[in-house]
Parts: structure tokens; sequence; C-alpha cells
């Protein structure tokens, strides 16, 4: 069902020029705005699942608003750099963004969500970084993030959240409690070897030793049916997505289609390497779905949306290539 309407979500922003989330600023406005309210009704009457109040339970459905933002940003941050792209090494375009970042970001926090939160930081960074940062403003930066965590570890980060991050230094120390997740992962990620043990043989998946493995687990219970060999296609098959999107940027007209594209595979790639990285014991447990492959229709809905944008800057630049290529033979 997520899937299908996923397309439909697809083919919509597909059609739609992208020259109007470039153009009309109040609608960019409004879909921050739109994120930024949603997550506010989300630590009044949220639901929490797992520790962290992230859901908003609908009649039919239940939705997860911080997808949402990070698509919002992503759209907020291209119209902004887009017009300051010559003037990123003034210091107050820096602020300014970085509160953009911040009202989410701390919306994120206060649920807590630390892995979205870690995509929000990861989309606004590989923005600003391709902007063309200066050397100082970077080791300030990076000062300032220091800092932030260090706070956010002593001031805001739950005693759960700490556990898994000490589990994940040394998951033996507590392998029923907060390393349990961590070792069954581990296990699954290990026991699939090569070729894995078969599609429906997986045991650490299907007999429940390893929880949510149709979500924030499904790497490792992939990996384990599928062996070395399926996840070499599972990488092949995100290689194509980047390769594509990076054709796209590189094609783009203007500064906001290409720095739109850079956000969109930085939201993809976070998502990647966080969600791969917990699943084999290399980062901590954060909870974050794999693109594409995790059961859930608000991120699957978000992604066609920001791939099909993508894929509507390819078409305009395409046409665009056409035109001047017939302009040159005439």
């Amino acid at each position: 069902m997520w899937v299908g309407m996923g397309i439909v979500v697809f083919i919509i922003a597909c059609r739609i020029d992208w020259h109007v989330y470039e153009s009309n600023t109040p609608v960019l406005l409004g879909i921050y705005g739109v994120s930024i309210a949603l997550l506010g009704i989300l630590l009044i009457v949220g639901s929490v699942v797992r520790g962290s109040q992230s859901w908003l339970q609908l009649p039919l459905f239940s939705l997860q608003p911080a997808e949402l933002a990070k698509l919002s940003l992503i759209l907020v941050l291209a119209k902004y750099f887009a017009r300051r792209h010559v003037e990123i090494a003034l210091s107050r375009h820096l602020i300014v963004s970085a509160v953009y970042l911040g009202v989410p970001l701390a919306l994120v926090l206060g649920q807590p969500d630390v892995g979205t939160a870690m995509v929000l930081v990861a989309i606004w960074g590989g923005m600003v970084l391709f902007s063309g940062i200066t050397l100082r403003q970077l080791v300030v930066l990076s000062v300032i993030g220091v800092t932030v965590v260090l706070t956010a570890w002593f001031f805001f980060f739950t005693a759960e959240q700490q556990s898994r991050i000490i589990s994940f230094l040394a998951p033996a120390s507590d392998p029923r409690g907060a390393g349990y997740h961590s070792i069954q992962a581990t296990v699954a990620v290990g026991s699939g070897e090569m070729w894995g043990k078969g599609v429906g043989y997986g045991t650490q998946s299907r007999l429940r030793f390893l929880p949510e493995s149709q979500n924030d687990f499904i790497y490792a219970a992939f990996v384990e049916e599928w062996g070395v060999a399926g996840a070499a296609v599972v990488f092949a098959l995100f290689g194509v997505i980047f390769w594509r999107l990076f054709r796209i940027a590189r094609r783009a007209e203007g500064n906001f289609a290409q720095l739109f594209v850079i956000g969109l595979m930085m939201f993809l790639a976070s998502h990647i390497v966080i969600h791969i990285g917990m699943n084999t014991g290399m980062l901590p447990i954060t909870g974050l779905s794999l693109p594409f492959m995790s059961y859930g229709g608000s991120l699957m809905l978000v992604l066609a949306a920001g791939i099909g944008i993508a894929q509507s800057i390819a078409i305009h630049s395409s046409f665009l290539g056409q035109r001047h290529s017939i302009q040159g033979l005439d």
C-alpha cells in the first residue's frame, strides 16, 4: 500500500515544475512551517513508541512528522544558500541557516530521537560544505558541534540513550539489556556468511531473537538470509541511485537545483550509513530506517517526493540540453 502511494507521490512530484519551489518563497516556508507545527503537536499528543514520542496516531494510519522535516529542511536550505552562494563566507549566513536547522532539531531532540537529529545535522553539514565555507568556519563549527554533543550527553540524553552508547562501546557488559540489540544484529549479519541461510530460514529474525527485524534491523535480517552476495546487490542498487543523483546535480540548472539534490543525497547517505552501522556493531543503536527497505509509510512517501523533485530537475535539465543542441544545429 505504501509503495503504491509512493509511486503516486513520485509521479505527482515529477510533473510539478521544480521552479515552483525556487521562485515561491511562501510555498517553501509553508512546507517548512507545516513540518514544524506537526513536530510541535507531536510533543503534546504524540504516541510513545520504544521510548520516543515520534508518532501521530491518526484514524487510519500513523504519521512520523520528522520525515517531512528532513525534506522541508533541504528545500529551505537550498533556497537560502542558492541566493547567497558567493556570500557564504559571511558568518551571518551560517547563523541564519543554523537557525533553520535548530528549530526542528530542538523539537526532534525533545521526543527524543537522536537518529533523526543526526540526519538533520548531516543534511545541514553537507549542504553547508557544498556551498563553500572557509577552513576557519569549519573548525569553529566542529568545536560548536563537540560542545553541543557534550552538553546533550550531560543534560538532554535520557538514561536509555546513554546506555545505548555505552553498550555500543562494550555490548558484552550488558548482553541481556542495553547490549542485546547490538549483539543479536551482529550475530545475524555474521551467520549469513557468503550466500545466506535462505529466504525464510533466518533464525535470528524469524524466531524473534532480533527485535524490529522489519524496520530498525532490516539490514541484519536481510544479510542473514541473503548473505554477503545479497548485501552486495543492495549496495549496487544504492550505488545506482547515488550515481543518477550525482549526474542530475552536475547537469542541474542553477544553485537551487544542485543544492537540493546534494541535500537529498545527504538525506539518503546518512540513513544508509547510520542504519548499516548500527546493524553491524559500528555505531550505537538509534532506531533509524533503511531507505526503500524498512517497513514504514512516512519515510517511503517523503523519499518518493524527494526523488520525484530530483527527477523533475532531471527532466527540465534534459529539455534545456536538447533545446540548446537544436539551436546549435540551427
